[in-house]
């Protein structure tokens, strides 16, 4: 065993991570328990080159074709190192060397942002297709019951988040970062609402119109190329779902601001976002490289901070935890079902990138503190129901407070 591989060793204090050479050498390194992470080297120089660099060249060492994984797959690997190696900290050297620049990674004034949203969602509409499900919701399901597929959850997810908007007829809806329409088109069907919804993505916006058009909704759905910083309200509602990650710390005030000015004076908002149990961190630079330049999962502390400031009212939060991680792996099944079209049509490099992006991230949610929040927001506190009764009843709208409340003074 050369110093590499006792150094590797030394680490694993549970699991067992087994290395498999192709000119045969073979390790066994840790408990020699369950769960085992198989890893086939390519190249000897791998090892080398991961422990230079862990956080980056894990995921670059896998899209070269250094490494692949065996039996149990890429999240057995991911379970075993991520269980046995620390994240990185805001502690230590190297944490006070990144930290200054945090604000710098993530400065997404309006034409960064279109950049930064382009080179992710603006890639082949087919290959969004072929792994999400059938109405391209690309944001953590709702797996309200057990044995739910990935269609049902989706849907369920949708229908979570109607709820908590309690829309009513003739409501002005601003969708932020609306993807390919998902839930503009949800709401328009289920609610007698108008729905704006806002991407900076030209082939989003494209395939959404089109989408708008086919559910037979463009009356009351409109899809506009747009940043939410340049919109005209007021709105009666608002809803974001997985577009928070996009903004980047230095602009959360003024995204809840914005939000805050856009509402009506009774007006209530659903942001749904990743974020993380632990304390505020870094970005991991490989996903920020190849996936979501200028993107941060925020921890709830820099959130409720925020909202704070900006004086707008948290009026629920909820914490989704595992959902996400069920989400991804149907993303992943999906994905593999359809890899050698798009190893053809793209490259084995951009498959490795692909499904080594799916799975981290489906290991985040399991070993790196990753959930998800919704925040529901308002302006006055009697806007919403007094209890969450209403998000379960069969009709899914609550009964609004009967009191005299702050809104009804104003008005008055």
């Amino acid at each position: 065993m050369n110093w590499l591989e006792k150094r590797l060793a030394r680490q694993i204090h549970y699991g067992t991570l087994e290395l498999r050479y192709d000119d045969g050498g073979h390790r066994i390194l840790g408990t020699g328990e369950a769960p085992r992470g198989v890893m086939h080297i390519h190249r000897r120089r791998t090892l080398l080159r991961t422990m230079l660099d862990p956080a980056f060249m894990l995921g670059q060492t896998y899209m070269d074709g250094d490494w692949s994984a065996g039996e149990g797959g890429l999240i057995k690997v991911l379970e075993v190192l991520l269980t046995n190696f620390p994240p990185p900290s805001r502690r230590g050297l190297k944490g006070w060397l990144l930290w200054p620049w945090r604000p710098i990674q993530q400065w997404n004034r309006s034409s960064a942002a279109r950049r930064n949203i382009a080179s992710h969602y603006d890639l082949d509409d087919w290959l969004f297709q072929g792994f999400l499900d059938a109405d391209m919701h690309y944001s953590c399901a709702y797996f309200r019951e057990s044995g739910m597929d990935l269609e049902a959850a989706q849907q369920a997810k949708a229908e979570h988040i109607r709820r908590k908007l309690l829309l009513r007829p003739g409501d002005r809806v601003l969708d932020i970062g609306c993807g390919w329409g998902s839930m503009a088109i949800y709401l328009a069907r289920h609610e007698q609402v108008h729905v704006v919804g806002l991407t900076l993505s030209q082939e989003q916006q494209r395939l959404a119109q089109e989408r708008v058009r086919q559910a037979g909704v463009e009356d009351r759905v409109e899809i506009r190329l747009q940043d939410y910083r340049e919109t005209q309200g007021p709105f009666e509602r608002v809803v974001s779902v997985g577009m928070f990650e996009h903004v980047g710390v230095p602009f959360y005030d003024t995204y809840f601001d914005t939000i805050r000015q856009l509402l009506t004076e009774d007006g209530v908002a659903l942001v749904h976002t990743i974020g993380r149990f632990n304390p505020p961190g870094f970005t991991n630079p490989w996903i920020r490289r190849y996936i979501f330049p200028g993107g941060y999962i925020p921890s709830t502390s820099e959130v409720t901070a925020s909202l704070e400031r900006t004086g707008i009212r948290t009026t629920d939060i909820e914490v989704l935890r595992l959902h996400y991680a069920y989400t991804l792996a149907s993303w992943q099944a999906r994905f593999q079902a359809f890899r050698d079209q798009v190893a053809e049509a793209k490259s084995e490099s951009f498959c490795r990138m692909w499904e080594f992006y799916l799975a981290v991230s489906e290991a985040a949610f399991y070993w790196r503190g990753m959930m998800v929040l919704q925040l529901q927001l308002a302006r006055q506190q009697d806007a919403v129901p007094l209890t969450r009764d209403y998000l379960y009843s069969g009709s899914g709208a609550g009964e609004l407070p009967r009191q005299e409340g702050t809104a009804q003074r104003r008005a008055s």
